[in-house]
């Protein structure tokens, strides 16, 4: 149990960290609207994954319980997925986007309040079918035992995931302004995330296709 839970929050924090819509938009908003917006969208993103993770749990413990070759299938389905998002990442473009005038300031917009940008958080996250898709293709391969109680395990991992996001969204909402700065000195740092998401997401599919 101990070791899979390392393995997943070391994924996981590796993940967070990769350039992302998610961190990029708490990124964009900590620096429009100051470090408390920046963590009301994180706290929005990460509640949001309560409900993916009720589904993942009750859904999946139903079809591991009924059928263990079924849940196999679906396991390799996953490893296929992060194979895929492995491929897009790869092809896509390593530059990390960080909202500046052609003075090199932050732009302005009209700000959001604290409790707005926590619904939109939420909200982002829930219509969002691709985290489901994500969670459905990362989390089982980090179940320690899959004939016991696999509710409480997907729960668990859950907990793990918004914990570890919570963190790291949080500090890049504190450290927006020399996050960006830094991005913006440094071109190269798009390219070493890059690597590290391909490198996580390869990573976990060869883990869940080894029996």
């Amino acid at each position: 149990m101990t070791e899979n839970l390392l393995s997943f929050a070391l994924a996981t924090l590796a993940l967070a960290f990769s350039p992302g819509p998610d961190n990029i938009y708490v990124l964009t908003q900590s620096l429009v609207n100051g470090v408390k917006s920046g963590l009301a969208t994180t706290a929005g993103l990460v509640t949001g994954c309560i409900a993916h993770t009720t589904f993942l749990a009750f859904g999946l413990s139903a079809i591991i319980t009924t059928s263990p070759t079924l849940f196999y299938g679906i396991k390799v389905l996953g490893a296929l997925y992060l194979l895929y998002l492995a491929y897009v990442v790869f092809k896509n473009d390593a530059t990390i986007a960080v909202p500046v005038t052609s003075e090199g300031k932050t732009n302005r917009t009209p700000t959001k309040t604290n409790v707005q940008l926590f619904k939109q958080g939420v909200i982002m996250n829930l219509v969002n079918p691709k985290v489901m898709i994500f969670f459905l293709a990362f989390f089982p391969a980090f179940l320690w035992n899959e004939t016991e109680d696999t509710v409480s395990q997907f729960y668990i991992l859950g907990i793990v995931f918004m914990a570890v996001s919570f963190l790291v969204f949080g500090l890049i909402a504190v450290l927006a302004g020399s996050i960006s700065s830094y991005i913006l000195k440094h071109k190269s740092v798009g390219i070493v995330l890059k690597w590290l998401q391909i490198v996580v997401f390869l990573g976990i599919a060869i883990f869940i296709l080894i029996p």
